[in-house]
Order: structure tokens, then C-alpha cells, then sequence
């Protein structure tokens, strides 16, 4: 059966836009913190793959999406390399920061693929349940966002550490990129194998490096992991998300020979459809402050991106995540919508 995302992925225009949302599983669904409480902890919910498949799929069944992403989370692939690592309620993700100076988490494939292995198990099951048109989204955090959380301890405004790090001793940090290299073309090749028809690489903090820096430690890390996957399997389209890096978007499809770009919401359509359309096929990008909103503001946001980029190969999405605090009658009213939308 054809599968309407996979087919705009690799770059073909669809009579219906299809569509899927980043952060479609979570706590803003009643379903999801049900199921949490079942699992504890945030970590433990990851890496049950029973409960993970469940979650997977919830969104699908309330929302009739195009694609099911795999519900896990960018950073246990930081995890898988022994870095310590826990969620506080309120705080996001802690973890053992690393300084400068400090001896890099060696890297042994086997044992770190082990301990990813649920995961594996996650995907497998979400193949096996999905309906046979949906797409089934892999994805892993882009090194230098990842690089971001294991040198600042979390979350950061300024990112100073890492900046530091990578402009004081670009030698030294290009050493925890490549490790983020190695792993995450690894760790995205397995997924592939699991049954991912897609993947993602979310470069979520890729928008506050200046303009070499971007280059250096997202656009080259991005690239080189995009040609490894290539390599394996040629076929499968590969999403590139550097979220806020502006017109340096252009660089990317071109550049890091990815399938197709996810924009930010900052992203002017009217550019995006005459310079990143013609070379790769487009995502998103509905601020997810208008799902909060809901009403006729949201869906006038909606058909102004539909309307724009529908002209080419293009999936609906939001420019981010899906934010805690949002109703779900309002996913459901933009889903609708977009289900019966036409040029």
C-alpha cells in the first residue's frame, strides 16, 4: 500500500498534503499520563517497549496522521554511552555534565546497540501495529544539540559552556562531535533496520551558533551522518531539522544531501517555496502556539502554509513540538481540517 508521506519525503507532490506533528505523543494527551503513571519513570517509559508502542500510537488513533514517530527521546543516545542521566519533574533532563578536559565515553558499538535495544523493540512493534499506509518515523538528536545537553548538564539559555568549548578548542570538541557522528549514523542505521521508513535529525539548537560555527558543527556533523545512512540504504529519505538557522537553511538540503527540510515557524513561506522547494521536499511549520490557540486563528494559520507550499512535495507540521499545555479538541479541529483541505 502506498504510503502518502513516504512518497512526499522523497519528493513527490501529493493530492492530499499529508501530515504528522512533532511531539504528537505526550503528556497534553490524557491517554499519555495514564499510561505514564503505569511506567514511573520518564527513562523507564522509553525503554518499555510495550508501553512506548502504546504511546507511539495514541496520537494516531485519535488524529488519523500520516506518520507514527517513535516515541523516545534524543538524549539516550548520550545515555547508551554510560553518561548519567535523569528527569526532574519541572526541570527537563539532568545530566553528569562534561567538562573540557575530561576523558570521552569510549565508544564500543556492540555494547552501546545493546543498550539501545529496546528501542529496536519499540519500532519493531510500532511496524507491526501501525495500518500499513503510515509512515514510520525514526529520528535522533543532531550532534551538536546533543553535545549541547552533555556539556551544559540540560537545558541552557546562553549555551556558554559549549560555545567556550567548541570556539577555545575546536580540536578538542570536533573530538565529541565525532563520537556524536559515529553513534548517531549508527544508532539511525539500526533504526532503519528495525523498520524506520523515515528519519529525522533534530538539530533543535542548531539556530544559536554564528554563521561558520553552524557550518562547522551543525551543516558538517548533519552531512556526514546523512552520507553514512546513505550509503547503507540509499533509499530511505532522510529529514533535516536545524531549527531556527534561518537562510542558512538553503545550505542544508543541498549541501547535506538530506530528502527534506523541516522549517522552524520563523521560516518566511513565500522564500521557502522559492529556494528550498525546488532542490528537496518540505515540513512544517505552524507555530505551536496556534494549536493552544485553536479557533479560526489557527486555521487561517494553516491554510496560509497550506496554500503556500502545497505546490510541491510538502508534509504538514508544526515549526516545533507540541507544547504540554495544549487542548486536544484543537489537534483535532487542525487534523480535520487538513484532512479536507484542497488547493
Amino acid at each position: 500500500m502506498a504510503k502518502p508521506l513516504l512518497s512526499a519525503l522523497n519528493g513527490v507532490r501529493q493530492n492530499r498534503v499529508p501530515f504528522w506533528y512533532m511531539r504528537q505523543a505526550g503528556r497534553y494527551l490524557p491517554e499519555y499520563r495514564e499510561l505514564r503513571k503505569q511506567a514511573g519513570d520518564f527513562l523507564d517509559l522509553c525503554y518499555s517497549p510495550k508501553l512506548a508502542v502504546e504511546v507511539s500510537l495514541q496520537p494516531l488513533r485519535r488524529y488519523d496522521m500520516d506518520g507514527v514517530i517513535l516515541f523516545s527521546d534524543i538524549l539516550v543516545v548520550p545515555h547508551a554511552l554510560g553518561i548519567g542521566l535523569r528527569y526532574a519533574e519541572g526541570e527537563g533532563p539532568l545530566l553528569e555534565a562534561l567538562d573540557r578536559g575530561d576523558s570521552l565515553p569510549q565508544y564500543e558499538p556492540d555494547k552501546f546497540l545493546s543498550k539501545l535495544s529496546p528501542i529496536f523493540e519499540t519500532l519493531k512493534g510500532i511496524v507491526t501495529d501501525a495500518p500499513a499506509e503510515a509512515t514510520v518515523i525514526g529520528f535522533a538528536g543532531a550532534p551538536w544539540t546533543v553535545a549541547t545537553y552533555m556539556v551544559e548538564g540540560g537545558s541552557s539559555r546562553d549555551f556558554a559552556k559549549t560555545k567556550l568549548w567548541a570556539f577555545q578548542d575546536p580540536e578538542s570538541f570536533q573530538q565529541l562531535i565525532d563520537l556524536l557522528v559515529d553513534t548517531t549514523s549508527d544508532y539511525l542505521m539500526a533504526q532503519i533496520a528495525a523498520g524506520a521508513d523515515t528519519v529525522q535529525i533534530f538539530d533543535s539548537w542548531a539556530g544559536v551558533l554564528p554563521e561558520t560555527a553552524l557550518r562547522c558543527w551543525s551543516l558538517a556533523p548533519i552531512s556526514e551522518i546523512a552520507r553514512r545512512v546513505r550509503r547503507k540504504y540509499p533509499d530511505v529519505p532522510i529529514i533535516g531539522f536545524p531549527r531556527g538557522a534561518g537562510i542558512a537553511y538553503s545550505q542544508f538540503a543541498p549541501e547535506a544531501d538530506i530528502s527534506a527540510l523541516s522549517l522552524d515557524s520563523s521560516v518566511p513561506l513565500d522564500w521557502a517555496a522559492d529556494t528550498l522547494q525546488p532542490d528537496s521536499a518540505l515540513q512544517g511549520n505552524l507555530d505551536p502556539q496556534y494549536l493552544v490557540c485553536g479557533g479560526a486563528k489557527m486555521l487561517e494559520e494553516a491554510e496560509r502554509i497550506l496554500a503556500a507550499l502545497s505546490g510541491g512535495p510538502f508534509v504538514f507540521n508544526l515549526g516545533h513540538g507540541i507544547v504540554p499545555y495544549t487542548p486536544p479538541e484543537h489537534v483535532a479541529a487542525l487534523s480535520e481540517f487538513i484532512h479536507s483541505w484542497k488547493a
